[in-house]
């Protein structure tokens, strides 16, 4: 065993002493036979890469090519079957015959349906623009303390209600009130506690319908794909309604777009919008799942219809809420749910266990069974 000595000083030699022997410079490449240089205990170095597996280069590559064999094959029928109809509908119209007749009328019949759809959908997306136009201009009189601003926003609103036949008389108890309001908003916050209470609440009663619905199909229907696509057409539905309430009435597509905002105005929100108003209903949901998964299942998705249904009253309302009470969905979730409440529910729990406890501990009454004995 030789000792391990610290570093030696430098020393003065003859380069022509034979005893000096210069030894070679290590080499920097890396070994690939087995010299001594190469690592030994089987260890591998840095530079040498792990190739692939062919088992997961042969899956993605059965995959890709299988993908592209259903799409092209899907595109093929459509195109086949576009080809197919086509050339039925030309070979009917061109015929001279009853056969030929009939399938121009129906054909007349289509693009008058198409036309109507069509113009349903442009009045739609028209009306949803002037509730925004609406409540674009209320939110700018109220930022600049305008009272042209003001009289503008009110006049647009007392029209928009005077072609509904639900909200003529909270138009005439406005109009008779309305003198007397000079301040600057006032009028804004009158129209919005008297013309818009049939609005908000018919919009009240379709988010609780939509929310019992969804929690009631949720909970019994034990199909997951029938429960996701009730909960999707629920909640288009309920948002068009909320839409009709406030004087919108938009399309099919229409209502597309406005649950992309909700989700958007949801989503924007986060976890502030989620936790101010469910909170407490979820911490009941979640005691209700243990006592039955389904039931939970449902409590959970109901509330969540109703979140959407509250996003969607605050972006359809023509007016912000100055001095109307907001819809919430806590208010809903606890009218949807009133036995499930997170506090009714843990306070019961710790009673009952409160109340077993006490009855384990308590000692039997000696004098009375001896009484009972006798």
């Amino acid at each position: 065993m030789t000792r391990n000595q610290g570093p030696r000083g430098p020393q003065v030699f003859d380069a022509d002493d034979p005893q000096v022997r210069a030894s070679p410079e290590p080499s920097t490449a890396t070994p690939t036979d087995g010299s001594d240089n190469a690592p030994k205990g089987g260890a591998t170095t840095d530079n040498s890469a792990t190739p692939p597996s062919p088992s997961v280069s042969a899956k993605r590559t059965v995959w890709g090519w299988g993908a592209i064999l259903f799409s092209t094959a899907l595109s093929l029928a459509t195109l086949a079957a576009g080809l197919w109809f086509t050339r039925f509908v030309s070979v009917a119209v061109e015929r001279n015959d009853w056969l030929g007749l009939a399938a121009k009328a129906m054909a007349a019949i289509i693009v008058l349906a198409l036309a109507v759809l069509l113009l349903k959908e442009v009045i739609g997306f028209f009306r949803l623009a002037r509730l925004s136009r609406i409540r674009r201009s209320a939110e700018t009189a109220i930022a600049t303390q305008d009272q042209a601003a003001e009289k503008r926003a009110v006049d647009a609103l007392k029209n928009l209600a005077a072609g509904r036949p639900e909200t003529k008389w909270a138009l005439a108890r406005f109009r008779e009130r309305e003198r007397y309001e000079t301040a600057p908003g006032a009028r804004l916050g009158l129209a919005d506690k008297v013309i818009l209470e049939p609005g908000d609440k018919q919009a009240r009663r379709i988010v609780f319908e939509s929310a019992r619905r969804v929690a009631v199909v949720t909970a019994v229907v034990p199909i997951a794909a029938i429960s996701v696509l009730f909960i999707l057409f629920e909640n288009l539905r309920m948002i068009r309604r909320l839409a009709g309430a406030y004087g919108g009435r938009p399309g099919f597509f229409g209502s597309v777009r406005l649950l992309w905002r909700v989700i958007a105005y949801v989503a924007a929100g986060g976890a502030v919008i989620l936790t101010d108003d469910l909170v407490g209903q979820f911490l009941g949901q979640d005691v209700v799942r243990r006592l039955s998964r389904r039931l939970g299942e449902g409590a959970f998705n109901g509330a969540l219809t109703a979140r959407l249904g509250v996003a969607a009253v605050e972006l359809c309302r023509p007016l912000p809420y100055l001095t109307a009470s907001p819809l919430r969905a806590r208010h809903i979730v606890s009218e949807l749910f009133p036995e499930f409440r997170a506090g009714d529910l843990v306070r019961g729990a710790f009673s009952s266990a409160r109340g077993k406890r006490q009855g384990e501990n308590t000692p039997p009454d000696d004098s009375r069974t001896g009484q009972t004995g006798q």
